[in-house]
């Protein structure tokens, strides 16, 4: 994939600033969003993400970057999905300690390739918590009520490991369980395969493919495979630091 600057410049990510934490909610058993009031208004794209930072007493920092779930909105509120890695400094102390009502250092939003600005058609395929910035796309089609605008493909190995279980289906979207789908459920258990992709790829749109390293590569190769346009097809690879 070539990258390329975006027609329009992305809003810059500024400042450190500090944004209050409103709301917690869980997604899964190791994810929950975080619903961030910020300063001022910060207007954001679909795709894009935001640093949040952590300071000790003695001045150690440790940051991570996690990509806004909500749709670009206007308003002063933003929100987070954030899985819990075993060894994760950043995402241990969100699940564990954060609470409403508490202060976070952010900085952003940041991002100018991976974005989408709902005038296009775009196929967008996210495996575990690759999802994220892709349902940020998603809801602003529906906002937009433009769903026709684009295809989401979720990659979960389970129900109970799906992301926004309650709002994601719909018919513009399609879940590919990979090792225990729910009962009935007519698609065998697998990964992303060429069939997954039918009927999905429509001229000129452009594809977002977000997900682990594995994941990422696999999916990629069979966009390629099918024929997609190689210029078209944007990645963002997601995993622990």
């Amino acid at each position: 994939m070539t990258e390329a600057p975006p027609a329009v410049p992305p809003p810059r990510p500024g400042r450190w600033q500090t944004a209050t934490l409103v709301e917690v909610r869980p997604e899964t058993a190791t994810a929950k969003t975080f619903r961030l009031a910020l300063p001022e208004p910060s207007p954001h794209l679909a795709g894009q993400h935001y640093v949040v930072r952590l300071t000790a007493p003695d001045g150690y920092t440790a940051s991570r970057s996690y990509s806004v779930a909500s749709p670009p909105d206007g308003s002063a509120e933003i929100e987070l999905t954030v899985e819990r890695l075993p060894d994760g400094e950043v995402s241990s102390f969100l699940h564990d300690v954060a609470a409403p009502g508490d202060s976070l250092e952010i900085r952003g939003p940041i991002g100018g390739w991976f974005v989408w600005r709902g005038d296009t058609p775009a196929l967008l395929i996210g495996g575990g918590s690759g999802v994220v910035p892709l349902m940020a796309m998603l809801r602003l089609a529906r906002g937009m009520g433009r769903p026709d605008l684009v295809r989401l493909i979720v990659s979960a190995r389970s129900q109970a490991e799906l992301y926004y279980a309650g709002e994601l289906p719909g018919p513009e979207t399609a879940i590919v369980y990979t090792r225990r789908p729910p009962p009935g459920w007519t698609r065998p258990p697998g990964r992303l395969n060429r069939a997954d992709l039918a009927g999905s790829m429509e001229k000129d749109s452009v594809a977002y493919v977000c997900g682990s390293a594995g994941f990422a590569d696999s999916a990629t190769d069979l966009l390629i495979d099918a024929g997609f346009p190689t210029p078209d097809i944007r990645v963002e690879r997601f995993g622990p630091t």
